[in-house]
């Protein structure tokens, strides 16, 4: 039994923004700005997402090469071994998961506000929940509402931006003197985590309709987030002092609010709910293709491999990363520790786009004759900026934050200890029951 190919290239395109437009990323986008002077995030933010560009040309020809629901670890393992390959993958797996927490801390403070008879944990548990049963139920209809949702919240910032900046009568500061160097290179590094996850569409190289659509929805997608996340800064930051949308971990409904009274927190809640959906909802999708993927070839259980007989959808896989959010969003909710997840998740994406740079590099000389339906344009050029640039960035945040730092280090032996020590066993065991499975026929 394998997945069914039945998404167009408008999901792909939302799953792509889906993953990275979430409520928590507003935050991320204040930090933007506090680096930066006066209202000039947009241009760190621009940058960022060119940059980001270039990492999604280098996916773009991987993924052309070797489309698969195991992505990252497939192209990595080619390139540079399967052993550093699985466990760059589960690292970034695992991260990319604890950002369901930071978003869960978001949305949960924003809905306590409009809705205060519910504690945050209980909204936390009822969107994982309602998301969990949408992709119980097949990727056609969670796809369907990645839609939906996605494009409609799309449109809402889009509008309330404008009309923001309109109330503001378009006085902005210094929007073209983003001040320091050093500044401006610390905002650029913080501006990748607003693109964070972008990428995780590959893992549904084996369910679109036809598998350029990968490539084309993370460009495309690229550009809308650049686009909608530098307006909606510089309409917060142009209305809204930066020092108070700093200590807020709900910034977009501070700015609401300014903006547009009580109505506007109440649009502004809504729309972060449906942000926090979505994106929860894109994770499940692609995560839990990354789990079945890496079951089915014995580096995970094998039970994350089993495929609903009725829904063709990686069940046991989707059932453990819904238990596995609930227990990281409570755990935020209670330290308080989002920052900390931030920053990891946009050093550790700084390191995949630099290592899939390395890899288009290191595939073209290895394997020149393999098939390439997308090349990425300018010969080495743009996959050694892709690799310099994005290898200073990781630096430049955790140079920022030991804390991230530390965790990552964890992160990483973790990973390691799980594929020098668990991975053998699996795979004997896997050997071992083919060989029964031989004799029994």
């Amino acid at each position: 039994m394998a997945l069914k190919r039945v998404l167009p290239l408008r999901t792909v395109v939302a799953t792509s923004v889906g993953l990275a437009l979430a409520s928590s990323s507003f935050v991320a986008a204040v930090q933007v700005a506090s680096f930066v002077a006066g209202d000039a995030a947009w241009l760190a933010i621009l940058v960022a997402g060119v940059l980001c560009t270039l990492a999604a040309l280098c996916f773009a020809e991987l993924n052309g090469m070797l489309p698969s629901a195991a992505g990252l670890r497939l192209w990595l393992g080619r390139a540079f071994g399967p052993g550093v390959a699985l466990t760059v993958s589960l690292l970034y797996m695992g991260v990319l998961t604890g950002i369901v927490g930071v978003e869960s801390y978001v949305i949960s403070h924003i809905m306590v506000v409009v809705l205060p008879f519910w504690s945050p944990a209980v909204w936390i548990v009822l969107m994982l929940a309602f998301v969990t049963l949408l992709n119980l139920r097949g990727v056609k209809l969670a796809g369907n509402f990645q839609d939906l949702v996605t494009y409609a919240v799309l449109c809402s910032l889009v509008v309330m931006a404008a009309a923001g900046l309109a109330r503001g009568h378009g006085s902005l500061t210094t929007p073209l003197s983003p001040g320091s160097v050093e500044g401006f290179i610390r905002a650029v590094a913080v501006g990748i985590f607003l693109f964070v996850g972008f990428e995780w569409v590959a893992p549904l190289a084996e369910e679109v309709t036809e598998v350029r659509h990968i490539s084309r929805g993370m460009l495309v997608a690229v550009g809308i987030l650049g686009v909608t996340y530098a307006l909606f800064t510089v309409a917060m930051t142009s209305l809204v002092p930066k020092g108070a949308l700093a200590t807020s971990a709900t910034p977009q409904v501070l700015f609401a609010g300014r903006a547009f009274g009580a109505a506007g927190v109440v649009w502004m809640a809504v729309l972060s709910l449906a942000a926090s959906l979505k994106t929860f909802n894109a994770g499940l999708i692609s995560v839990s293709r990354f789990m079945y993927a890496t079951a089915r070839e014995h580096a995970l259980p094998s039970v994350f491999a089993r495929l609903s007989y009725r829904y063709f959808t990686p069940w046991v896989a989707i059932l453990t990363l819904f238990v596995v959010a609930v227990a990281l969003s409570l755990g935020v909710l209670w330290t308080g520790r989002y920052l900390v997840l931030v920053n990891m998740a946009a050093a550790v994406e700084s390191v995949v786009y630099a290592l899939v740079g390395l890899s288009v590099i290191v595939l073209r000389r290895k394997e020149p004759d393999l098939a390439r339906p997308f090349f990425v344009p300018g010969g080495m050029i743009v996959p050694l900026v892709t690799v310099v640039v994005f290898g200073v960035l990781a630096a430049a945040v955790l140079a920022t934050d030991r804390r991230a730092l530390l965790c990552l280090v964890l992160g990483l032996l973790l990973a390691a200890a799980y594929v020098r020590l668990v991975v053998p066993r699996l795979r004997e065991r896997a050997r071992r029951a083919r060989l029964a499975r031989r004799r029994q026929a």
